[in-house]
Parts: structure tokens; C-alpha cells; sequence
């Protein structure tokens, strides 16, 4: 099968785009600017473009297939040329659809702990040698790629993203998938620049629930009130399981999971987590792994990429990176790192820089999402703002919203990095809370 990728680079496309030359089709794509780790990757397996930008003469006849991603344009040339040529076209999700629709599909879904989620399952599957199909949004140790499509495997595990699929197909990704067994963690507003109204919002995660095939099986947070209404109030039929935070303790900074067959070690921590790993263990029964096979594995679950993931440091100070920005995601970060360093001073940064968060309106959200740090720090780019054409915030705005006299903030990279200089990070411990990198600040110096 021949493909072509338009915009090859995106974190998502380049590994489905290794996934594809991995199972032995032909794999082209273009792109305007490919980043690493895409770059080295995608030029290991030979598949990255010469040179960078778009080539509607890359676009030929015998093309089965053209993935399109939302980096791309309505208005991109080579997706003009498919079109002209009668191609099929397809975004992301609807494209692992098309590999998976013999299988049967898990799905997890929520705003938060759906990528922790999806690798907890992952990492057990693997560590049990249960092989699976799937597509996680997140490196994880032991893993080459995060897409996996074969012939063979009889279920395909997806991580399902609320947000939308295409340039041309608005729908949200995590309506193509048609999961025979789902889950959902959580409902927090996000995505305020594509949901305008909470409302908005919610309709994804209903929409998400009557796509669950008949007979069909979900897992859900029965400690989300969101997500208890929208399962009470679906017409479809599907068995409804559901789960809460199971007991845990904090021994010398070690989490112990209570359980029937006694204290499980992790190697995780927040309430949040075990959570989440409740979500996954009941995932796993569905697939076969019982519970105690289920715990042997997850002890040595170290988390997945910028999920509350510890830095190495030169210094050997003690600093987490997580790629919290949403303020759900940032009141459960926050409330972990509080819970598990009750002793030690705590310092949390927060980079704002998408859409949603330096939106005025939804800044509220953040309302106390930094209480109970010693030192809680944000950081948002004045240049950002011009180049989204957003109005200008000032930094009291930000500490009204946040509901925090004393949070410090800064609006432009070189005051951030020269305050970060003068602290003694053997001296407390640090959670550095963004999807991006503080203006390219180095967190290992």
C-alpha cells in the first residue's frame, strides 16, 4: 500500500508514519518544518523528506492513501492536488480506524489521565507479553514507537484525544474509533479556542459514549460528577463499570498501594496516579490480565513521558517535569507534589502558552490551581501573545485570576532564566508544570 503524509513531523504522525514502513508499506510525506525527536527518527526508517516544504507533485495517481495532519492548511497545495486527483483522504485517527476495524478497539478518553492511563495498560500488557496493536500520545520506556499496527494482533489500544481530527474534518478525534471497551477519567473544560461553551465541550464526551458499540463495555471515574452524568444519561447499551481512588499510603516517600494480597510498592505518586491505575487495572481485567498479574507489572511503572517524570540533574537536585497546563491538570499535579514532599520547600513553575490558557475568560479556571507551593511561579511570553494575535495580560491580571497575592510572574524569557539562576536547586524540590520548555530553559543545569 503506497501513503503520503502531509505534515510528517507532528508527534502523532511521525510514528504512525514509522508504523506504516515498519508493517511494510510505502511511506512518503512533506512537511515545513520537522523538529526533533521526529527528525532523527524519521530519518532512521528513510522516510524523511529531502527538503522541507510542500510539493503537489509528490501527489501521484497510484497513491492508495493521504494522511493528512492538522498542522497542515485547508488552503496546502499537495492536499489541493489529492483532492484534484479523486484520493482518498484521511486524518489521524480516521486512518488507525481503517487498521483497527477488524480488532477490537479500547479506547481511553478524558481532559486528563488518558495518556498515563493508556501506558499503564501498555506497560502491563508488555510486561506480561501480551501483544497488542496500538497508539499512545507519549514516549514509554521499552517502547521504540508509539504507534503499533499489525495484520495479526486481535485488540488495537488508543489513546482518545477530544480534539479535532483534520484541517477538513472537525469532528474530535475520539469519535472515529467506535471502541468496543472504553474509559473515561475525567471532564475538565479545555480546548477553549474549539469549544466555546462548557456545554460545547461536554457534547464531545456524550457523542464519545453513544459511539461505544452495542454490547460494549466502559470504565469511568465515578468520582467525576461530569462524567457520572453523561454515563447516567446515555440511551445506548454497554456495561457500565466503575472506579475510585483505591487506599494508599506514604512510607518514607515510597507509595504502597493497599490492596487484598497486601502493600504494593509504586513507583509513581499523587492521588491522581492511583487513580488513574485503578482505570487501567480494570481495562486490563477486560483484556485477560488479572488483578495479580496486574500489580506485579505496574510496580515498576515509572510513569510516561512529561507525566510527573523526575529529571536527572547535575546537581542531584530534586525536579519533576509535567506536562500539565490545562487547570485541572494543574490542580492535580500541584496536589500530588504537596502531598508527596510534605516536608521540603516546594517550588511549581507553570508556563502558559496555548490558546486556552492565556484566553482572559479562561483564566479563571486557575483560580488557587498554586496554593500551598512556597514558591509558585508563571510564566507566559509577551512575543507569544503578538504572535497568536492575542490581546495583552499583565501580570496582575494573572495573580487575581489565580487567586495568588504571591505568585510571581514573569513575561519574557530572560527574567525567567536569570531569576531561575540564582536559586540553589539542591535546596527544595521543583515541578516544572508546561508543554512547552520555559523559553528553552535547561532543566538537567
Amino acid at each position: 500500500m503506497k501513503t503520503h503524509f502531509i505534515a510528517i513531523g507532528g508527534s502523532a504522525m511521525h510514528n504512525l508514519a514509522i508504523a506504516l514502513k515498519d508493517k511494510g508499506y510505502q511511506v512518503t510525506g512533506s512537511d515545513d518544518a520537522i523538529f526533533e525527536p521526529s527528525r532523527s527518527r524519521l530519518e532512521r526508517k528513510g522516510i524523511l523528506p529531502q527538503e522541507m516544504g510542500w510539493f503537489p507533485e509528490k501527489i501521484t495517481s497510484d497513491i492508495d492513501a493521504v494522511i493528512l495532519g492538522m498542522h497542515a492548511h485547508q488552503d496546502n497545495p499537495e492536499l489541493a492536488r489529492a483532492k484534484e486527483l479523486g484520493l482518498k483522504i484521511y486524518s489521524y485517527p480516521e486512518f488507525l480506524y481503517e487498521q483497527s476495524k477488524n480488532k477490537t478497539r479500547v479506547v481511553i478518553a478524558g481532559s486528563h489521565g488518558k495518556t498515563t492511563i493508556t501506558s499503564m495498560i501498555l506497560h502491563v500488557l508488555n510486561f506480561h507479553q501480551k501483544d497488542v496493536d496500538f497508539m499512545v500520545g507519549a514516549q514509554l520506556e521499552g517502547f521504540d514507537c508509539m504507534v503499533k499496527l499489525t495484520q495479526d494482533n486481535d485488540f488495537m489500544v488508543l489513546e482518545g484525544d477530544e480534539y479535532l481530527s483534520s484541517p477538513i474534518d472537525l469532528r474530535s478525534k475520539f469519535l472515529l474509533y467506535q471502541p468496543n471497551i472504553a474509559l473515561m477519567s475525567g471532564i475538565a473544560w479545555d480546548h477553549i479556542n474549539v469549544f466555546k461553551t462548557f456545554d460545547d465541550y461536554i457534547e464531545q464526551f456524550r457523542k464519545f459514549v453513544a459511539s461505544i458499540t452495542a454490547g460494549g463495555v466502559l470504565v469511568y471515574n465515578e468520582e467525576d460528577p461530569e462524567v457520572v452524568k453523561v454515563v447516567e444519561n446515555a440511551e445506548n447499551y454497554f456495561r457500565k463499570i466503575p472506579y475510585k481512588t483505591p487506599e494508599y499510603e506514604i512510607n518514607n516517600g515510597k507509595v504502597y498501594l493497599k490492596t487484598e494480597m497486601g502493600d504494593v510498592p509504586l513507583s509513581v505518586f499523587g492521588a491522581h496516579n492511583l487513580l488513574n491505575l485503578e482505570g487501567a487495572r480494570h481495562i486490563c481485567r477486560q483484556l485477560g490480565i488479572m488483578d495479580e498479574d496486574f500489580y506485579e507489572a505496574i510496580m515498576s511503572f515509572k510513569g510516561a513521558s512529561k507525566r510527573l517524570e523526575k529529571v536527572e540533574r547535575e546537581d542531584k537536585g530534586t525536579l519533576y517535569k509535567d506536562f500539565a497546563h490545562a487547570p485541572s491538570k494543574v490542580k492535580a499535579a500541584v496536589k500530588a507534589f504537596k502531598e508527596q514532599f510534605k516536608n521540603e520547600k516546594k517550588y511549581g513553575f507553570l508556563e502558559l502558552h496555548t490558546y486556552s490558557s492565556l484566553n482572559p475568560a479562561f483564566l479563571e479556571q486557575y483560580d488557587h490551581a498554586m496554593d500551598g507551593l512556597e514558591e509558585a511561579i508563571v510564566f507566559y511570553s509577551e512575543d507569544a501573545l503578538k504572535i497568536k494575535r492575542m490581546e495583552p495580560i499583565s501580570p496582575e491580571f494573572i495573580k487575581e485570576k489565580f487567586k495568588n497575592e504571591n505568585l510571581r510572574v514573569f513575561t519574557n524569557a530572560e527574567d525567567l532564566h536569570a531569576y531561575w539562576n540564582t536559586l540553589d536547586k539542591t535546596n527544595g524540590v521543583y515541578l516544572m508544570m508546561s508543554s512547552g520548555n520555559f523559553g528553552g530553559l535547561d532543566l538537567t543545569k
